[in-house]
């Protein structure tokens, strides 16, 4: 596999790389971009040889989401995660903040609140507030190591204008892997205060050794009815440019209103895309997305080991994802001062931690889905930024 290969996507358009100097003021030459969630090795070359075909047929009239490309989920969603999907159930969006944004739109009017537990993925607020609609944020607990639900403070939060709640399942930003228990409690306060759950699924193939990702649909059969099911390839397979992604959706009343505002958009999806995705779902596929998981399991730990080796900094135990939530409390500076010796010193393009909503002030998201070289250079780079506190 070629995860260590050195690949350069400066000035290949390349959000993660060509929009860094813009958005946080790191140089482009010379900097590291560890910040938005993709990452910088080639895709697996099942999915290459499919864009090779189709690149060889010379083609690229309309398309269609065939029984091919839909049987080709449903395999993944049994056989990497035990959930029976049945192929009506599955709709095509461009992506799933695509989706996200449609769900918001569907099943709210503006003014309606939507629900999130924070920290959370920065774009859930941002959808939220951009479609006209009202964040109430139910903070997660502290628990540990990691983060716990308070599903009694989250209910003194609510408000009652609150329609959907958007779930992040495996969780983005600190990669908590959700329990059966924990998920059905989730769908069970969904429903009991009328909101339609919106469940983020997008994380559930990166999950490490020693952790088991539950679907919600898996944990609580008997909610799915007030669940739509949003999942992707793009993590896994780094194809999110592709823009295409899904939105599972068993009850169909729920699902022919969606069906109905795609079809109003004259919203059909990438030929490309669906291409891609019929082949990384496949065993093939699967071998890839095993050692890409070898892979990332040794970026985690070499990044942990090097960031807790600098006193006041504290990586929380990643049971999922290529992301990793760093708390800097510990060294007594304010946000901006950790950003600047990040930023200036380092010379490193991260997440900001404040971002991610309530919770997230001390923190900064750290991608590591990159080569190990990368990773090498990034923890001497931010060991040598804080050398005065060691």
């Amino acid at each position: 596999m070629s995860f260590n290969t050195p690949t350069d996507r400066r000035n290949t358009a390349c959000a993660k790389w060509d929009l860094m100097e813009t958005l946080f003021d790191v140089p482009k030459d010379g900097g590291l971009a560890m910040w938005t969630a993709d990452s910088d090795y080639p895709t697996a070359p099942c999915v290459l040889a499919a864009l090779q075909r189709a690149v060889d047929h010379g083609v690229f009239g309309y398309g269609i989401e065939d029984a091919t490309y839909t049987s080709a989920i449903t395999w993944w969603m049994q056989h990497r995660h035990g959930w029976a999907v049945d192929p009506d159930w599955i709709l095509t969006t461009q992506g799933l903040g695509n989706a996200i944004a449609l769900s918001l739109e569907v099943w709210s009017n503006p003014g309606d609140a939507a629900a999130i537990f924070t920290p959370v993925y920065h774009e859930f607020a941002h959808k939220i507030t951009r479609a006209g609609r009202v964040v109430t944020t139910c903070p997660l607990a502290r628990d540990g190591d990691s983060y716990a639900l308070d599903l009694d403070d989250a209910q003194a939060r609510l408000t009652g204008q609150e329609k959907l709640l958007i779930w992040c399942s495996p969780q983005n930003p600190s990669g908590r892997v959700w329990t059966t228990d924990e998920l059905c409690a989730v769908a069970d306060f969904a429903r009991r205060n009328g909101m339609l759950l919106i469940c983020d699924e997008i994380h559930h193939d990166l999950v490490y050794a020693g952790h088991d990702f539950v679907p919600m649909a898996v944990a609580a059969p008997d909610q799915i009815d007030n669940i739509v099911f949003l999942t992707a390839a793009s993590k896994t397979f780094n194809i999110a440019g592709q823009r295409t992604g899904n939105m599972i959706i068993p009850d169909p009343t729920l699902r022919a209103t969606m069906q109905k505002r795609l079809t109003t958009l004259d919203y059909r999806p990438s030929s490309l895309g669906v291409a891609m995705i019929t082949a990384a779902y496949s065993p093939e596929g699967a071998v890839w997305a095993d050692a890409q998981m070898d892979h990332l399991q040794t970026n985690r730990d070499l990044l942990d080991a090097g960031l807790r080796a600098i006193p006041g900094v504290w990586s929380m135990p990643l049971q999922s994802t290529y992301l990793a939530w760093v708390d800097f409390s510990g060294t007594g500076m304010d946000h901006d001062q950790i950003a600047a010796r990040i930023r200036d010193d380092a010379k490193i393009a991260v997440s900001p931690g404040p971002s991610f909503g309530a919770g997230g002030d001390s923190f900064m998201r750290i991608n590591f889905a990159t080569q190990r070289h990368v990773v090498e250079d990034a923890v001497q780079r931010l060991q040598h930024a804080f050398r005065d506190l060691q």
